[in-house]
């Protein structure tokens, strides 16, 4: 760990110890801490941080939850093994990112594509107009991890609607079905609490906080043409984010 670390952010959304959380995973991932390797003690994160020690004891929490540490009785807590990360907030997208990580995942439809009227959503671009709906909810080892509720332009996309995407990319069924491919992408982050079906799902109960990620996919011709709301279990997997490639909801 570097002698004077940067502050931690008392004013972002995000509490304190996801944030020392993640600060101790970037150290894991860039092998400032390798497997093996034991992280400084509590007192030595809260002078460096600035921060009391029930806020560090969470932060190591959520990595031991994540089976990226384990504490040893006596002796600290140590580095077990680098964490499952998939690169679900990309272009590459979600399906394939868990195939590209080499990630067992098991898909399955919530509700199938069907046609909805979009209202009281002012941050979805269907808003007072009708798309193709559908959610999915992906596990890894039985665990829940992603919840996916997806739109697609009704008119541009129609006959999405009743196709079986639990284990199918749309991006991908659209590049077959209609030869388009995505050009770019808007994406916005913010950690939300729970309602009661959503924590359900997700294995979770209402009011956990959550990371949720709204994605907006541009074709070529078609702006706006699929949006995506995200809610990623941070405490299973590794959400990373490389904005390359083609397009995959």
């Amino acid at each position: 760990m570097e002698s004077s670390p940067s502050p931690l952010n008392p004013n972002s959304p995000l509490p304190l110890y996801h944030q020392l959380a993640e600060r101790l995973l970037e150290g894991i991932r860039s092998g400032d801490f390798p497997t093996g390797a034991r992280l400084p003690s509590e007192p030595q994160l809260a002078r460096a941080y600035g921060i009391g020690r029930p806020t560090v004891r969470q932060a190591t929490e959520v990595l031991v939850r994540r089976r990226v540490v384990e504490r040893k009785r006596g002796s600290g807590t140590f580095v077990v093994d680098t964490p499952d990360g998939a690169d679900l907030l990309s272009l590459a997208g979600t399906l394939a990112s868990f195939e590209k990580g080499g990630i067992e995942a098991e898909t399955e439809m919530v509700s199938a594509p069907s046609r909805l009227h979009i209202e009281g959503e002012p941050e979805n671009p269907f808003e007072g107009r009708t798309a193709v709906g559908f959610s999915r909810l992906s596990r890894v080892q039985g665990v829940p991890v992603l919840l996916e509720e997806i739109y697609a332009d009704a008119e541009r996309f129609p006959q999405v609607e009743g196709v079986d995407l639990s284990g199918r990319s749309l991006s991908q069924w659209i590049e077959q079905q209609y030869h388009m491919r995505p050009t770019s992408a808007d994406q916005n982050f913010r950690v939300t609490p729970l309602d009661s079906s959503r924590s359900a799902l997700l294995g979770l109960s209402e009011g956990d906080a959550i990371l949720m990620v709204k994605r907006t996919l541009h074709f070529e011709g078609a702006r706006s043409a699929i949006h995506a709301v995200l809610y990623c279990r941070t405490d299973q997997l590794v959400f990373s984010q490389t904005l390359q490639g083609v397009g995959d909801e």
